[in-house]
């Protein structure tokens, strides 16, 4: 099922590996995915309140732009659940358990993909080097998009999220940043949209 979604997402937008990459996000194919931020492992996380500011900035930033959300939470029962900054802020959002590391793993993250007709992921949270590198491969894999948000995403160490997000850049995930997402989803200044999207980076 997933592998017929994602040759129609090649068929009509071109390669993925070469030519679209080049091409801005397309808010009405877009969905945020948020790996695992939950509460026992967020406290050894690097750069952890950066993290989580960034993190709530892009889930409010995609409530205003009615932008879908998908959150992981990788075995709860041991690691916690989503921590409750982000709880919070997306109460509507049922987090998907697993225990695949990648998100790709478990069938209903890929059925909700599929059920929303996601081609652009917008991928963020910890940690880098694992759960949300091997969810960015398998995603690539499977012929989707990602944009990989590199300042609302982390690891234990500094030098692990830095060979993560190389890791997934050299296999073709674009990097950007939670400021910049948002902007380019929003694409018009003069708006109500915008007006509630500035005061969040501001």
């Amino acid at each position: 099922m997933y592998r017929n979604f994602s040759d129609e997402i090649q068929r009509n937008d071109g390669c993925l590996g070469t030519m679209n990459l080049h091409q801005r996000i397309q808010r009405d194919k877009a969905a945020v995915v948020i790996i695992d931020i939950q509460e026992k492992l967020l406290p050894s996380i690097d750069q952890q309140s950066a993290l989580l500011a960034n993190a709530v900035r892009l889930v409010k930033g995609a409530q205003v732009l009615k932008v879908p959300m998908l959150v992981t939470e990788q075995y709860p029962k041991g690691i916690g659940r989503t921590v409750a900054a982000l709880r919070d802020v997306m109460r509507d959002v049922r987090p998907i358990e697993k225990l695949a590391f990648s998100a790709c793993g478990v069938a209903p993250f890929m059925s909700q993909l599929e059920e929303k007709r996601i081609g652009d992921v917008i991928l963020c949270g910890i940690e880098a080097h694992i759960c949300v590198c091997q969810s960015a491969l398998d995603l690539l894999q499977r012929g989707y998009r990602v944009f990989m948000v590199a300042d609302a995403a982390s690891s234990r160490t500094a030098e692990n999220k830095s060979i993560g997000l190389r890791r997934m850049e050299q296999a073709g995930a674009v990097l950007v940043s939670t400021e910049m997402i948002l902007f380019e989803l929003l694409g018009h200044a003069g708006t109500e949209e915008f007006r509630e999207i500035l005061s969040l980076v501001k």
